[in-house]
């Protein structure tokens, strides 16, 4: 379901219910005929962490000018009973103990650094969302925790250069002095500015100054003011909301000075310039309830940006979606603990090859590796899990 600037709604509603049941209008698809990237899932990637450490619920991910994969997670979501016994006192079992928040990886799995949490100079988002390694490998992390109204900046060995913003503010999308629960920071190199999904609790992108973290401009959904008002539960079957619904997810700047907005519980991605007009909008699986189906996106490594990653953390699943069009073009992934299956899959970036890494959250609690094999005719609207193929 695709609408424009000065379209309606352009599809009808059961073509929607059509989306939702499969993923794509499967019936749109002649076999052999449309051709998309193909990835498959590296089940041995990354290797075993060190020191007996474990994974909490992760919820960023970001790749750095070396093709490290950094991610963060949330080590006060590992149950205490039942996962970290050895960091226990006393301890109750060998195993296990919260890695430390900020994992760097390189590119064959290797953990080869990591830092993070509370320290002198700064404040530790309480619940720490999303991570992004910007242009010149800098780090920087928000935070959805009720108290989170900031933005940290490390060097990408976790030295602390600068915090934007104070923790405990009010909530209010029209100010330029705080934040309001961050999702995510999106970096546009070329003209050194981050966009800032903003968030869970403010309804708002904001753009910031890379280099002095100063609040250049908002806005809304379609553009407009934002503004705090309650909008009740996600209504299928409403007209679409002129506001955006928390949390605000992502916030992606593309080459062409387009930007592409997670509009997570109202099940639409969101197209702007750089200045915050609105240029079209696309549903996703829009019979969605709950969290909603759109949580994070990036793009492929042409230079024109051709397809959108999409993950989908309530339908376990990725989409491939053709940019210029916004056509979904086929998904993969399924719901499941098994390599190249979701639960919860949260975040998503693509290296410089075109591998696709995601994190999951809530209980999946995992980073999955997924390998571009280049393009390949679309058979099936949905692939399933993207098992390797069998070696002959």
């Amino acid at each position: 379901m695709k609408r424009g600037l000065t379209g309606g709604v352009a599809a009808a509603l059961a073509i929607a219910g059509l989306w939702f049941a499969q993923g794509v209008v499967g019936d749109r698809i002649e076999a052999a005929s449309v051709m998309a990237p193909k990835f498959e899932v590296d089940p041995f990637w990354p290797k075993p962490l060190p020191n007996n450490w474990l994974l909490g619920s992760a919820i960023g991910i970001s790749i750095d000018s070396r093709d490290h994969v950094f991610i963060t997670h949330r080590p006060q979501s590992l149950n205490t009973r039942l996962e970290v016994g050895a960091a226990t006192e006393p301890p109750t079992g060998y195993c296990c103990e919260p890695a430390p928040n900020v994992l760097e990886f390189d590119p064959e799995g290797n953990l080869v650094n990591w830092w993070g949490g509370p320290a002198e100079g700064y404040d530790w988002p309480e619940s720490n969302h999303g991570i992004t390694v910007d242009h010149e490998d800098n780090v920087w992390i928000g935070g959805n925790g009720r108290n989170d109204a900031h933005i940290l900046k490390f060097t990408r060995d976790g030295e602390f250069i600068a915090q934007y913003g104070e923790p405990g503010m009010p909530v209010d999308s029209n100010s330029t002095e705080h934040f309001g629960r961050v999702a995510e920071v999106s970096i546009d190199a070329e003209n050194d500015l981050a966009y800032v999904a903003d968030g869970y609790s403010h309804k708002r992108v904001a753009v910031l100054d890379v280099q002095t973290g100063e609040m250049l401009r908002f806005w809304g959904a379609y553009g407009n003011a934002p503004s705090d008002e309650d909008l009740g539960r996600y209504d299928p079957a409403a007209e679409p909301a002129q506001q955006f619904r928390n949390p605000v997810h992502c916030a992606q700047p593309t080459h062409d000075g387009l930007v592409y907005v997670c509009d997570r519980v109202n099940n639409r991605i969101q197209v702007f310039t750089a200045e915050g007009e609105f240029v079209e909008e696309v549903f996703i699986a829009p019979e969605t309830l709950g969290d909603g189906a759109v949580w994070d996106l990036d793009f492929s490594k042409d230079e024109d940006q051709k397809w959108i990653y999409l993950v989908d953390g309530k339908n376990q699943r990725v989409y491939v979606i053709e940019r210029a069009t916004l056509e979904i073009v086929t998904t993969f992934g399924a719901g499941g603990r098994q390599p190249g299956q979701f639960f919860g899959v949260h975040s998503v970036a693509v290296d410089s090859k075109g591998n696709l890494y995601t994190t999951e959250t809530y209980e999946g609690k995992r980073l999955q590796k997924f390998v571009y094999k280049g393009l390949a005719p679309v058979t099936a609207s949905q692939q399933g899990t993207p098992w390797p193929a069998a070696e002959l």
